[in-house]
């Protein structure tokens, strides 16, 4: 049976109630009788119960966070970075996937309430603006992190799509390429409209015109068979370079080059968005824009840290990076 704060109070020769305000630093307790309780406590093995700290203290010390996926390449570094924070001032991270459905966020995101998390973190909302309109029911802060759906929401950290997208195009352009396409995404609906105004920005800033028939927008909600999809209309459209909604689609693309003996980049240039760690496996190796991914996670987590502490912390967008490798060069 563990231990209890009973237990303790009876070898120690006290109440319980001396036992309990000695655990939790009550300055009505002198030093030496802490010291002895404390150290008895050590030597008994006991843990103290989470459930009734959180009830002294109003806080579970518990954080939500809401993921699409657990397989998603983006996600891993978003957690590390959430869970970096949390862990030094010792709080726990609870973590649930939505597969992006709209309908299983909003359960996981009640469920979570109804936990008495202290606070909770979604990635890639599909119904991000719900929850400012049903603040006093959650009644716990929510911070999205890459929010994708267009309106009115409380906290958030994200990355400059607009830009990090023409910092993209325009790499391709320097190289001297003009017949430029663009592989977004249904899925992910508000970064994909970001990085299309990035694109078509860059075009208009290079005095290109811009062409609808080089954006290419496969139905398939999977980035990977995306990239394989449009690989048919770019060379029918004469693409020599791809901008990619994100590096999964452009690692889709490179694979679809590989089987149609195309090589990349001395006929098709290649780049890619997010910086996963398999840009660096693929042959070639992969072209993109860094996220800084682990950042936007400490950043989130500091950011209902600061909540908690009754600040009004303001959105946070993060700047891309361009990373050049070897999917681009200069056109023949």
């Amino acid at each position: 049976m563990p231990i209890t704060i009973k237990d303790i109070a009876k070898v120690a020769g006290v109440s319980h109630t001396t036992v309990s305000r000695a655990l939790n630093g009550n300055p009505a307790i002198s030093s030496e009788t802490r010291q002895r309780i404390e150290k008895l406590a050590h030597d008994m093995g006991y843990v103290p119960s989470a459930v009734a700290q959180s009830l002294l203290a109003r806080q579970t010390f518990t954080v939500g966070m809401v993921v699409t996926s657990i397989a998603d390449p983006f996600i891993s570094r978003v957690v590390e970075g959430v869970e970096n924070i949390a862990q030094a001032t010792n709080y726990s991270v609870f973590l649930a996937t939505s597969y992006n459905n709209p309908e299983q966020e909003i359960k996981i995101v009640e469920t979570l309430q109804r936990r008495r998390v202290d606070g909770i973190i979604v990635t890639s909302s599909k119904v991000g603006s719900i929850y400012s309109e049903r603040q006093d029911q959650i009644q716990v802060p929510i911070v999205l992190v890459n929010n994708q759906e267009p309106g009115d929401y409380l906290y958030s950290v994200g990355v400059d799509d607009v830009n990090g997208a023409r910092l993209a195009v325009e790499h391709l352009i320097s190289l001297g390429h003009r017949q430029i396409g663009y592989i977004g995404t249904a899925s992910r609906p508000n970064s994909n409209r970001h990085r299309f105004e990035g694109y078509r920005l860059a075009l208009e800033q290079a005095g290109l015109a811009f062409d609808p028939a080089l954006v290419f927008l496969p139905e398939t909600m999977d980035d990977f068979r995306c990239g394989e999809a449009a690989l048919s209309r770019c060379l029918a459209q004469r693409v020599t370079a791809v901008f990619c909604y994100n590096d999964v689609t452009a690692i889709g693309l490179l694979k679809a080059c590989q089987r149609q003996h195309l090589a990349v980049p001395d006929q098709l240039s290649v780049i890619g968005f997010d910086n996963i760690e398999a840009t660096l496996y693929v042959t070639p190796t992969l072209t993109t824009i860094h996220q800084p991914r682990r950042r936007m996670g400490e950043m989130a987590m500091t950011m209902l840290l600061n909540i908690f502490a009754g600040q009004s912390p303001q959105d946070k967008l993060l700047p891309g990076e361009l990373v050049v490798r070897e999917s681009t060069r200069p056109i023949n």
